[in-house]
């Protein structure tokens, strides 16, 4: 159905469209990839920063997003061709890189093409750069990072879509000197109220979670 929709439209707005019947239930017009990248040069020193957050309150397929994750793998990429980074540290802070994205996005099919399309991203580069040295753990790291950053929601009600009884929940992923990674939880709603243009967290986490080492990274490590 949606090819029938957009079989008259030019290239460029085939990709901005999937079907006239989205973008009237739901408003779904994608942000084309010119437009994308002069937004980001706007903010082009921090894209560059693999510890600085993003968070996309709409995020779609992810057309932000992965060019944020990009520009950031870049510079992990730049950094491993010139030899100041060991494959551990390569690989730590990829894993930092896809930790400091996020987005919330209502429709489900947009959700999961948006993790899929992140995690090709990061394993393209990561098998580049390592071939068969690459690390099945350090993979699914990223996979999960990529399960809980990308969270099925709506950002105006600020509930799961999955499950509307459940608040939006975000996870803060910080990295401390020796590899390991503290996990805290805030309320999505929360930190909308009290955002002041700083840092995406505030103090004051629903649950905050033991030290796991970044390698670590998955469901097991979490469950109580």
């Amino acid at each position: 159905m949606g090819n029938m929709d957009t079989d008259l439209m030019p290239p460029q707005q085939k990709r901005q469209i999937k079907s006239k019947e989205r973008v009237s239930k739901h408003g779904e017009v994608f942000t084309a990839e010119r437009e994308v990248n002069a937004m980001l040069d706007l903010v082009k020193q921090e894209t560059e920063r693999i510890e600085s957050r993003f968070l996309e309150p709409a995020c779609g397929d992810g057309n932000f997003l992965i060019e944020i994750l990009r520009r950031k793998l870049a510079v992990c990429e730049e950094r491993a061709k010139k030899k100041q980074y060991t494959q551990l540290q390569y690989e730590k802070n990829a894993v930092w890189a896809v930790s400091s994205i996020y987005g919330i996005e209502l429709l489900p099919d947009n959700a999961e093409a948006c993790r899929q399309r992140l995690y090709k991203e990061f394993c393209q580069q990561y098998e580049r750069l390592y071939g068969k040295q690459c690390k099945p753990e350090c993979r699914e790291a990223v996979a999960f990072l990529l399960e809980h950053n990308i969270i099925m929601g709506d950002a105006l009600t600020y509930r799961r879509v999955d499950n509307p009884d459940e608040w939006i929940m975000v996870s803060e992923w910080s990295f401390i000197g020796d590899g390991k990674v503290v996990r805290r939880d805030y309320s999505f709603s929360y930190l909308v109220a009290t955002g002041q243009g700083g840092d995406l967290f505030s103090d004051t986490p629903c649950d905050t979670f033991p030290p796991v080492y970044f390698l670590n990274l998955n469901h097991q490590a979490y469950e109580k």
